[in-house]
């Protein structure tokens, strides 16, 4: 049986991990221009991405648009609490934890009109939300909700509705039952890019539905985490069954 044969690219990622643990380049410095990196390592620009690539797989280095290679630094888990969905109470107040919400108003198609239950062309409201880490992204949420149900205020900065949905929480009042299904998978290419991971990465996705006690859908959440960075919580209650009693 033959071994491994490191490549090119591989040696190269190699060094410069040894580089980033051993501090000779610190978390959120920039990388030289790909150009100066492979001229340095006298390869191709083509080699040099794949090496980069590597190391971006491996979380070591994010990759900013129109801006260059950074190094990473500890990335701090946060916590995702299933049953009522949401970042739980100490994640999200914490100071360095920041969520962005961008509200609009979209036609149910294709996957939405089978969550909700709704007609094609129904409105729905969407809530997009995305929470940063001192600038990077940690998770991305995108809550669904029929717009005739949709919380009046719901980004007025005093209301309770916002501080809900800057939690990833169940935005519509008192649901009757909250279905989560989560698994692993590979990011959708808009994934990747709002989370600024690799194709490679694998994500932690979350499909939440709840519905109203005559069985109604009433809201549908898509949430997708790094693997990396979130710790998803489930809790289990035994209810005793009065009969027994």
């Amino acid at each position: 049986m033959t071994g491994f044969v490191p490549t090119r690219h591989h040696d190269i990622a190699d060094d410069l991990r040894h580089q980033i643990t051993t501090g000779s380049i610190k978390p959120g410095e920039r990388l030289p221009s790909e150009v100066g990196l492979a001229a340095g390592y006298k390869v191709s620009t083509a080699t040099l991405r794949r090496a980069l690539a590597v190391l971006q797989g491996e979380g070591l280095v994010e990759k900013i648009h129109g801006k260059g290679n950074y190094v990473r630094g500890p990335r701090r888990k946060i916590m995702y609490v299933g049953g009522w969905g949401t970042l739980d109470p100490w994640t999200a107040a914490e100071s360095t934890l920041h969520v962005t919400v961008r509200s609009t108003t979209v036609p149910a198609s294709g996957h939405l009109t089978t969550l909700l239950r709704v007609p094609t062309g129904s409105p729905l409201a969407e809530y997009s939300c995305l929470s940063l880490e001192q600038g990077s992204p940690h998770g991305l949420a995108r809550i669904y909700i029929p717009r005739d149900l949709a919380p009046v205020g719901v980004l007025d900065d005093n209301s309770v509705c916002r501080e809900a949905v800057t939690r990833f929480a169940v935005l519509s009042p008192s649901p009757a039952t909250v279905r989560e299904t989560v698994c692993a998978r590979s990011p959708t290419a808009d994934e990747a890019s709002a989370l600024r991971i690799g194709a490679t990465t694998a994500v932690l996705a979350i499909t939440r539905i709840a519905t109203d006690s005559t069985g109604r859908v009433i809201e549908a959440a898509l949430l997708a985490f790094p693997g990396d960075r979130v710790d998803a919580v489930f809790t289990a209650h035994h209810v005793l069954d009065e009969r027994q009693t």
